[in-house]
């Protein structure tokens, strides 16, 4: 009787805690709540996206943005000023979950050539969507365009340089 009570207490224990694992991943593995208004739409996770019009990444977590700056890769809350001109409503953004995506950039950059200059995606601020109502507004809730007097779209642009995981992986 003593080995049935303790047989039943162990695998007790073992539900528990494969319950409550199951539920900490399932809490950690949404972030549709961080992703910007700008963001693509039909991801319940987002790391990292790849924009291709541009070769930067936007860390979804962080709400910063990496880029190629004279061979290095730079994190930042803003993009820099030679991209002035793009608009993150209407670029293409491709999802990216795995760890610095940046080390692969020849990889990505071939593999989403083809998205280049492309304006037909549906976004979290124009979706209807309900998973989208508490979305995180952050600093998009200008214009979109990158501004330099303003942070329109982008952020903060005044941004902490440096390398996107205190590495050397460029």
């Amino acid at each position: 009787m003593k080995k049935l009570i303790i047989t039943a207490v162990i695998l007790i224990s073992c539900l528990s805690v494969k319950v409550a694992s199951a539920q900490v991943t399932f809490g950690v593995g949404l972030n549709i709540g961080s992703q910007p208004e700008w963001g693509p739409v039909g991801y319940s996770h987002a790391d990292y996206y790849y924009m291709p019009d541009i070769d930067a990444y936007y860390d979804v977590s962080a709400h910063s943005y990496i880029y190629n700056n004279n061979g290095a890769w730079v994190r930042s809350g803003g993009l820099p000023p030679r991209y002035h001109n793009y608009d993150m409503y209407h670029g293409y953004k491709v999802v990216i979950n795995q760890p610095r995506p940046w080390i692969h950039a020849a990889d990505y950059r071939a593999r989403y050539a083809g998205y280049r200059g492309r304006h037909d995606q549906q976004i979290i601020r124009d979706s209807r969507d309900d998973r989208y109502r508490n979305h995180w507004h952050g600093n998009g809730q200008g214009n979109g365009h990158w501004d330099h007097g303003n942070r329109g779209g982008h952020g903060d642009h005044g941004g902490h340089g440096g390398h996107p995981d205190h590495g050397h992986d460029h």
